[in-house]
């Protein structure tokens, strides 16, 4: 889910697995300026890094979600509550505008674009309860995928643990 920590939570479980982590928007999704890579690019892009051996990526856009699928081995989903993925968004999204950070190969969020029609906020109202109902069908499918749905940080953090390797 958009705001959930979908990209912090990958990068921790690549590091704790060993495995190369691939971040969705800067990868695949965005060009600078805000511009959406098109879908074909998109989906030659998601071909090649599911094509390898071992992989993480913090998303699935629903463009090339079928590419993923066919390659992967469980899904992480993270289906916390809206007023979370939605509070951690807001704060999120106001930090990087205020401190002019810089992400998805360079692009910035602007208080215009904050506002807009194009709003990363707004996207989030509009895609939940698509991604959530994606989501929990994918758990549903007897023949399909494992999904490990979890709906608190707590399970994230606890599964987190599990994987550590104790220092000797």
């Amino acid at each position: 889910m958009t705001g959930s920590g979908k990209s912090t939570a990958a990068v921790r479980l690549g590091e704790l697995l060993g495995l190369p982590v691939h971040l969705v928007d800067e990868e695949v999704g965005w060009l600078p300026g805000w511009v959406e890579r098109p879908t074909e690019d998109q989906r030659a892009i998601a071909a090649g890094i599911v094509a390898q051996d071992t992989w993480v990526l913090d998303s699935a856009y629903g463009k090339w979600s079928d590419l993923v699928l066919a390659r992967a081995e469980v899904v992480v989903g993270l289906d916390y509550p809206r007023w979370l993925s939605l509070g951690r968004l807001v704060r999120r999204t106001l930090g990087r505008w205020a401190m002019r950070t810089q992400m998805c190969n360079g692009n910035v969020e602007t208080a215009r674009q904050i506002l807009s029609r194009d709003s990363i906020l707004l996207w989030h109202v509009r895609s939940f309860p698509r991604k959530r109902a994606r989501m929990r069908e994918w758990e549903s499918r007897p023949d399909g995928i494992p999904v490990l749905r979890l709906s608190h940080p707590r399970e994230l953090e606890r599964l987190l643990g599990e994987l550590e390797v104790p220092s000797l």
